[in-house]
């Protein structure tokens, strides 16, 4: 597997998460030739954690929540690409600001300083989204060349083509 193109697959816990992740984007994600990186915030991973052992089969790395001590290997390629779906109001501000309290927002702060291709879900309520910072941290995001999108695991799956062409793995293959 080691040949494949890495995406860093990050995920927070918005409502529906637990019912269209693995099938909704992790699995075709897969079939399509990704290796997935499964970062999760602390909170999905407990809404999530009956599909470790599914995710994990999808791909030959541990699905991640926690951070590693400083003498453990990391676990995880850097990626080639991220997608971060779903992005709660919380996590995108953190994004944004380059809060990294925890694994899932550390590995896509670090992925933003980088410059790695990016695809954030944002799955925001109508109240939410009208908070004076929302439109402001998108900015910033978009900014920073993120790809921001609204909607479902679809139109990330058709944005992550466009946003990272030159990593998307060969589906002839």
């Amino acid at each position: 597997m080691s040949g494949r193109p890495v995406l860093g697959l990050v995920a927070s816990a918005a409502g529906g998460v637990e019912g269209w992740l693995r099938p909704g984007l992790a699995e075709p994600l897969a079939r399509q030739g990704w290796r997935l990186a499964v970062t999760l915030t602390p909170t999905a991973a407990r809404w999530l954690e009956a599909q470790f052992a599914e995710l994990g089969a999808l791909t030959d790395l541990p699905v991640r929540w926690t951070s590693r001590l400083p003498a453990e290997p990391k676990p995880h390629p850097v990626p080639d690409a991220f997608v971060f779906a779903p992005a709660t109001l919380n996590s995108i501000a953190k994004l944004a600001l380059g809060i990294s309290d925890n694994q899932a927002l550390t590995v896509l702060c670090e992925a933003l300083g980088r410059g790695t291709p990016m695809v954030v879900l944002a799955q925001v309520g109508p109240d939410q989204s009208h908070h004076p910072a929302y439109s402001r941290h998108l900015s910033v995001l978009r900014d920073a060349g993120v790809s921001v999108v609204s909607g479902g695991p679809g139109e990330v799956l058709k944005e992550l083509s466009a946003v990272a062409p030159f990593v998307a793995p060969d589906n002839n293959s």
